[in-house]
C-alpha cells in the first residue's frame, strides 16, 4: 500500500463511478465516456489501485442462487469491553457472517448473517452465543429489500451454504 496521499480529481471520480456501475466496462468505453484514451484510463485505474482508492473488483451474485435464502442482522452484546480485534477473529470463523462491524449505541457489534433457512440461522446464532465473551444477541430477520440494487441486497459471500459449517 502506498502511504502518499492520492490526488483524486473529477476524471478519477467518473472512472470510479463507471467501474462501480460495471467493473467489466472496458478502458476504451470509459475513455469515450470521460474524454480520455484507453491508455490514460488504464494509467489512472492503476494509480487508483496502487493508492488503495480501488481495492478490488468483484462479481455480485444473487444470494438465493447460492442457497442463502435467510438473512438477518444480529446485534452482539459482549461481557466487558471485547476488543474489536477479538471480535474480528471470532466472526472470521463463520462463513455465514457476510459483514461485521463495531457500532455505537447499546450493542458492541452488528453482524449481517446469511443462512440456508431459519433452522440453519438458529444453529449459527447458537454458535455465536456460545462464544465465551458474548453476553446476549438480538436478531432481526430480513423480510424484503426496499432498495433491491443495494450491495446488501445483492452481494453474496463467496462461500456457498454447502461450505458453511453444519452442526446438525
Amino acid at each position: 500500500m502506498n502511504s502518499r496521499p492520492a490526488s483524486f480529481d473529477e476524471l478519477d471520480r467518473k472512472i470510479v463511478t463507471a467501474l462501480m456501475e460495471n467493473a467489466r466496462t472496458s478502458f476504451a468505453e470509459i475513455g469515450t465516456e470521460v474524454g480520455l484514451s484507453s491508455t490514460a484510463v488504464k494509467r489512472r485505474v492503476d494509480r487508483l489501485r496502487e493508492t488503495d482508492v480501488i481495492t478490488g473488483f468483484t462479481a455480485t451474485v444473487r444470494p438465493s442462487s447460492l442457497g442463502w435464502r435467510t438473512e438477518a442482522y444480529v446485534e452482539v452484546y459482549c461481557e466487558g469491553a471485547a476488543p474489536p480485534r477479538r471480535l474480528a477473529e471470532v466472526v472470521r470463523g463463520y462463513p455465514e457472517i457476510t459483514a461485521a462491524m463495531t457500532v455505537t449505541g447499546g450493542a458492541d457489534a452488528l453482524l449481517h448473517v446469511r443462512a440456508r433457512d431459519v433452522e440453519h440461522f438458529e444453529e449459527v446464532l447458537e454458535r455465536i452465543r456460545a462464544e465465551p465473551f458474548i453476553r446476549k444477541t438480538i436478531s432481526v430477520m430480513v423480510l424484503s429489500h426496499l432498495l433491491p440494487d443495494s450491495p446488501e441486497a445483492g452481494g453474496a459471500a463467496l462461500l456457498t451454504p454447502e461450505g458453511a459449517a453444519d452442526v446438525r
